[in-house]
């Protein structure tokens, strides 16, 4: 698929769209921004609520694709992301179809696995989490993330829009965890795999796993390569300063035990 010149992000205000508005555009990308907050320094970026179907179909209009990182990324109450991150998920889908646009990438989360068990480390023969693993979701978030899934399923069979889903494990300039040098996708791999997302041909609705290669990884990432992903970053040179910091986790713990990690046990909530 050529290179869509106009790009539609949604939640261009967020860690990880200020993250994409700096990186996509050297991969010939017209950003269009939308988020319900304003945008620092983007006086022409659209604010709006994913539930204003008007504003949100005018943003849609013209565009060549979606990157659809919008919502609550913590867990709130039931109401809260069924509104954001259930309704407003829907609403894009439904802009998107009324106005022919032909590709969405979906921020899913590894939250819609979160209480997959953890693999252990090193991880010997331990096969890498697939991205066929069952969804079990670890929060409200978490589930949200599985209807959005779902949501791209349904309308690619439906409708034809194609859509590649990402589950992102942490996207940070440097892992801030031990955990999360298992997750961490530094912010030059996920500009990398969401071009190649937006990319790729005959995505249909694909799901990937988003993280860089990192030594001590969990999941396979082969569906991401099959789009064209190639990550250039690894965690290990992060991991001797937060060992000597936190220690390995106790895998009998159980806020260790999970993919999730705390989110199964006492998860952060919204606004953070």
């Amino acid at each position: 698929m050529p290179a869509p010149r106009t790009l539609l992000l949604t939640g261009a205000a967020g860690g990880l769209g200020t993250l994409m508005r700096e990186l996509l555009p050297a991969y010939g990308y017209e950003l269009r921004l939308f988020d319900v907050r304003p945008v620092d320094g983007a006086p022409d970026a659209i604010t709006a609520d994913l539930n204003d179907t008007a504003a949100l179909r005018e943003a849609v209009r013209g565009t060549d694709a979606v990157l659809h990182l919008a919502g609550i990324s913590l867990e709130a109450s039931f109401e809260q992301i069924l509104a954001a991150n259930i309704q407003g998920t829907y609403a894009l889908y439904e802009a998107v179809r009324q106005e022919g646009v032909p590709r969405v990438v979906f921020a899913s989360s590894n939250h819609a696995v979160g209480f997959t068990p953890r693999p252990p480390h090193p991880r010997g023969d331990v096969p890498l989490i697939p991205t066929d693993t069952p969804r079990r979701p670890d929060t409200f978030y978490g589930l949200s993330k599985s209807f959005g899934e779902d949501l791209a399923q349904l309308y690619w069979d439906l409708h034809g829009v194609e859509t590649v889903s990402v589950r992102i494990g942490s996207c940070f300039p440097e892992p801030t965890t031990v955990r999360m040098l298992s997750l961490w996708m530094s912010p030059a791999d996920g500009a990398r795999l969401f071009h190649a997302a937006l990319t790729a041909d005959d995505v249909r609705h694909t799901t990937v796993y988003g993280s860089s290669a990192n030594t001590r990884l969990w999941w396979d990432l082969s569906s991401a390569r099959a789009l064209g992903y190639a990550p250039r970053d690894d965690s290990e040179p992060y991991a001797a300063r937060l060992l000597a910091e936190e220690g390995e986790p106790d895998p009998a713990d159980p806020e260790h035990a999970h993919v999730g990690g705390h989110f199964c046990t006492r998860p952060p909530r919204w606004p953070h």
